[in-house]
């Protein structure tokens, strides 16, 4: 059995192998309401035989939306529309796992295909955007940007706990993993980071100060979030900016005593992505990330960043570089990488990853012509293997 189709024991919350859908932006709410698109996109992925399929960032605050198509997890009323995607999820027999985040200063932004840029008012079409305030841990923005405003002492309160109650709606929505985003540039690597981040208070200036903010948050969420159920956290652990592998290092180690299983570790997000110090974005240039945290803060990662292949993603895991691996665009590319993935390593049963409709004209086929080769595993009729 390949490692990548071995099952991993999370808390109380069994994965049935070590494949992830990644969260991605979908853009594609409306007022935070997930829509058909969140359903149609989240269960193809989910019927591809990943392990974990996770839901986008979703925010949890009005404020942390970064555009008009932002999840929102911030009312109860959100509550039975995301768990309509934790149900389909896990009734194709992966596991339903959310991303919870808040984007601070990069808030109220164009969606990335129609420019990416800060919005203006009137551009932005939407009837609250007084509430869809620019906040961030100091007055500081890039060249060009709209300046945030500083969050005062008790709205950090505040926003903690925030993000402890969206950890209870996941909850009730039925979800089993839960990760926090800590990277990108968004607010909680904004606290993290000593260019973002310049405030006086208990909440900024030494490192110590710096974490404060991620260590609360962890602690509100782990009151919410039950004991039995696994907690990951997404950094960015290089980020060319004064945050990088020995801080998160350390980082690591203190959240694991908050509660924290699993570190999905990803880079960039405060002067850009991906960091120029990762040198050249080819196959898995984030991985060494992952192995760094593995090894020195002894917690178990995940990595992501162009694992793109079968036999590239299982020799991560044989070299115990991570224990988990997050599938991110490849997935959009080909939804059932799971499952091509078990074909090309070989694994039996590699149909059984499947739901039933799938399944069975598959294994159909598979029995009864016996020189046929799937798509992705050759040129053309007359082309080489892959």
């Amino acid at each position: 059995m390949p490692l990548l189709f071995s099952p991993l024991a999370l808390r109380d919350i069994a994965v049935s192998n070590r494949v992830v859908i990644a969260p991605m932006h979908q853009y594609a709410a409306v007022k935070g309401f997930p829509t058909d698109w969140h359903l149609m996109n989240i269960g193809r992925f989910a019927a591809g035989g990943a392990g974990l399929v996770m839901v986008e960032s979703t925010k949890v605050e009005r404020r942390g939306c970064g555009t008009v198509g932002d999840l929102g997890l911030w009312h109860d009323d959100f509550i039975p529309h995301v768990a309509r995607l934790a149900d389909f999820i896990r009734a194709q027999g992966a596991v339903p796992a959310i991303q919870l985040g808040h984007s601070g200063r990069k808030a109220r932004r164009a969606r990335p295909w129609e420019g990416g840029k800060a919005l203006t008012e009137e551009a932005a079409g939407v009837d609250d955007w007084e509430a869809w305030e620019l906040v961030a841990p100091s007055a500081e923005c890039d060249p060009g940007d709209p300046m945030p405003r500083a969050l005062g002492g008790d709205e950090v309160a505040d926003l903690v706990t925030a993000w402890g109650e969206a950890a209870r709606r996941a909850d009730a929505a039925g979800f089993e993993v839960l990760e926090i985003h800590g990277a990108h540039g968004y607010l909680i690597h904004q606290f993290l980071s000593p260019r973002a981040n310049r405030r006086n208070d208990a909440y900024g200036g030494n490192e110590d100060n710096r974490m404060r903010f991620v260590s609360e948050v962890i602690e509100a969420v782990r009151a919410h979030w039950p004991a039995h159920k696994p907690l990951f956290l997404r950094l960015s652990v290089q980020d060319d900016a004064g945050w990088g592998p020995a801080e998160n290092v350390r980082l690591a180690r203190r959240v694991k005593a908050l509660g924290v299983d699993v570190i999905d570790c990803s880079s960039g997000g405060i002067t850009g992505a991906p960091v120029v110090s990762a040198g050249p974005v080819g196959y898995g240039y984030q991985v060494p990330y992952a192995h760094q945290l593995r090894d020195e803060a002894d917690i178990q990662t995940m990595a992501v960043g162009l694992i793109v292949h079968a036999d590239q993603a299982e020799q991560i895991l044989r070299d115990g570089r991570a224990d988990l691996i997050a599938i991110a665009r490849e997935a959009l590319h080909n939804p059932n990488w799971a499952y091509d993935a078990a074909l090309k390593l070989g694994v039996a049963d590699a149909h059984h990853l499947l739901p039933p409709p799938m399944r069975y004209w598959l294994e159909r086929r598979a029995r009864s012509v016996k020189d046929v080769t799937p798509s992705t595993m050759i040129d053309g009729i007359d082309g080489p293997s892959a």
